[in-house]
């Protein structure tokens, strides 16, 4: 686990001098499953980063090399669940010729945002005041999700400085080492990763 803090943050309203508070974190989780063996779950978030938004990539393994002397790239899928909602896969497709050469290209779907529609916490607001828990986690999820973020909290790993408006600490990039790199989010829906 790699723990940061951006520069500057301490001179925040409110904020101790002396703070070890984290505005951001980053690790490596496994599932202990036949199933998800040697599958890492890469997580990173925090605050000043220079996209806000929720994403998640999952990349698929890498194909062999057929047609040439290097691997075409991992096909994947990508959702972004704020702040706009994309679905998107990144695949292969042949160029078009008599060539065995293909290049990346990315299927995407996405839903404009409705000018009269709510944000995420009216939403939530909305909804609890209905009495629909539809999107309310139920207890013993709640319990679960503790039951593996606790041990994570009470590592006091040391907090790291990073700059603002960047991915936060270099040496979060080691949790990545032997499965490639961040996925690094994108300003608008339409670029590909």
């Amino acid at each position: 686990m790699v723990r940061g803090q951006f520069r500057g943050y301490r001179n925040e309203a409110g904020v101790a001098p002396d703070s070890d508070t984290e505005t951001f974190a980053a690790l490596r989780l496994e599932i202990n499953s036949w199933r998800w063996k040697g599958v890492p779950f890469l997580l990173r978030a925090g605050k000043n980063m220079p996209v806000t938004c929720t994403e998640v990539l999952v990349r698929f393994r890498q194909p062999p090399a057929i047609y040439s002397q290097a691997p075409a790239p991992a096909n994947y899928f990508r959702f972004r669940i704020s702040p706009d909602v994309v679905i998107a896969m990144g695949t292969q497709v042949l160029d078009v010729g008599d060539t065995m050469s293909g290049r990346s290209t990315e299927l995407t779907v996405t839903e404009a945002p409705h000018a009269d529609a709510m944000d995420a916490y009216e939403r939530l607001l909305h909804d609890a005041m209905l009495g629909d828990a539809t999107l309310f986690a139920r207890e013993d999820s709640v319990e679960q999700a503790w039951r593996i973020v606790e041990p994570v909290l009470t590592q006091r790993t040391p907090v790291l400085q990073y700059e603002p408006g960047t991915w936060g600490p270099g040496e979060s990039n080691e949790i990545t080492a032997g499965y490639g790199s961040w996925h690094n989010p994108i300003t608008t829906a339409k670029e590909a990763p």
